[in-house]
């Protein structure tokens, strides 16, 4: 191994593997990388489904160049700046109707947790301190803090992480490759599985239930949508039973589904929503949490010198991400990308359903700029195919995702038809060769 690749513990990675054979990128611009010996690699999965507007887009470069030199830090905590007001107006005019009040985090897995605590501290600020309970999905991914780990139902990222927090249960997940294997779009079958909710409630009682957490479209498990009316369904269960929906839209929003969130997209509105990645087109780390107002203003009592709401980190609203985030705003009005995969999701649809046929693919998925394909595991050695498949795509030119044997396509959303073309053809010829 080369030890100047030691000291450095990387996350989410063969690390032994990678440091044989690593795979190292120097620079980027638009849709793609480059290596540092200068092979150009198309990017596949808009860097790690944050990239949504294309690398080195100028007017967020512009704006953290600015902003850095303007005023590098500013105290979170009793203080402001006024590019976080700025951007918390310019994202509530995007959020769907009603998500008004925006929480600052600083990546995905913290806008999780403090979704989670904000669920159980409304209700005890409400008084009904009975309701601590979480529920979240089998398959689900929420991020790597203990909160979102806790409800999320990935079970490598459980394992070994001893009982995580207590109190809470999991429904099961939308994925049924019998009935709908190869659906373009929403499956048809699966709505019932919604219905798994009332089985909780019935176990746990609603009065200690707190909130419901789950992706709109599981993204880090392997793409798996909605099947048509289930998030209608979940939505109308937790109203029944007062209990808060929150949809995670880390990877599923600015853009991803076809629509500026997808809330939007499917027409259901949680009462708490999590966003990172796209956030700041991951130039900067930034998450955030939509809130509905009449959550906002539950914890608006008490003395107005006091502290509402007890959570918060060093770098919440940090001028660089602000402006970042305004940045990226700018560059999706001005490119037309929050609807641009709706334009562009039918000939992605095509080109990843030709796939189906070829071997071992035992499933596709899509909903507008993000696919899986679904391999057949080789006995006894699980995500091995699709590793080897995305081994060869590196190889090939092209950076694709993997999740077990589920290869991820989530491309930037500047993406042209020769870039669906060749993305597709390298992948195909990937699995060919796979077989």
């Amino acid at each position: 191994m080369n030890t100047e690749l030691a000291a450095y513990w990387m996350p989410f990675t063969a690390n032994r593997q990678f440091k044989k054979a690593p795979r190292m990128l120097a620079r980027a611009q638009g849709m793609h990388f480059w290596t540092p010996e200068g092979r150009q690699i198309l990017d596949g999965i808009a860097g790690l489904w944050c990239v949504n507007a294309g690398h080195a887009r100028p007017k967020i470069v512009e704006a953290i160049r600015a902003q850095a030199s303007e005023m590098d830090f500013a105290p979170p905590f009793q203080m402001g700046h006024p590019k976080a007001f700025e951007l918390a107006e310019r994202l509530v005019q995007i959020a769907p109707s009603g998500l008004n009040r925006v929480f600052y985090t600083n990546s995905g897995s913290e806008a999780v947790d403090t979704a989670l605590k904000m669920a159980i501290a409304y209700h005890r600020v409400r008084g009904d301190g009975a309701r601590t309970r979480l529920i979240g999905r089998e398959r689900g991914y929420h991020g790597v803090n203990f909160g979102g780990v806790s409800v999320g139902g990935m079970v490598a990222n459980r394992k070994m992480f001893g009982p995580l927090l207590a109190g809470v249960d999991h429904i099961r997940h939308t994925h049924d490759l019998a009935r709908n294997a190869f659906s373009k779009g929403q499956p048809e079958y699966g709505v019932e599985f919604a219905d798994d909710l009332e089985r909780v409630v019935a176990l746990h009682d609603a009065s200690t239930i707190a909130a419901v957490i789950v992706e709109p479209v599981a993204g880090s498990t392997g793409v798996l949508l909605p099947p048509k009316g289930y998030l209608q369904r979940l939505r109308e269960i937790c109203d029944k039973h007062g209990i808060l929906l929150i949809f995670d839209e880390v990877i599923t929003g600015f853009g991803r589904v076809g629509a500026p969130f997808a809330a939007t997209h499917f027409g259901v509105t949680p009462d708490l929503m999590t966003v990172a990645k796209g956030l700041t087109n991951g130039a900067v780390p930034m998450g955030a949490v939509f809130a509905k107002q009449s959550i906002h203003d539950a914890f608006m009592n008490g003395p107005e010198h006091l502290i509402e709401f007890y959570h918060g980190y060093t770098y919440s609203a940090h001028p660089l991400a602000c402006a970042a985030a305004l940045g990226t705003l700018d560059t999706y009005a001005d490119d037309g990308l929050l609807t641009r995969a709706a334009k562009m999701g039918g000939a992605f649809e095509s080109a990843v359903h030709s796939l189906e046929g070829l071997p071992n693919v035992i499933d596709v998925r899509n909903i507008g700029l993000v696919g899986g394909i679904e391999l057949a595991p080789i006995g006894g050695e699980p995500g091995k195919r699709a590793f080897s498949v995305f081994l060869d795509c590196w190889e090939k030119g092209l950076l694709v995702r993997t999740t077990g044997d589920t290869i991820a396509l989530s491309p930037p959303l500047i993406i042209e038809n020769q870039h669906i073309d060749q993305m597709v053809g390298t992948l195909a010829d990937a699995i060919k060769r796979a077989g």
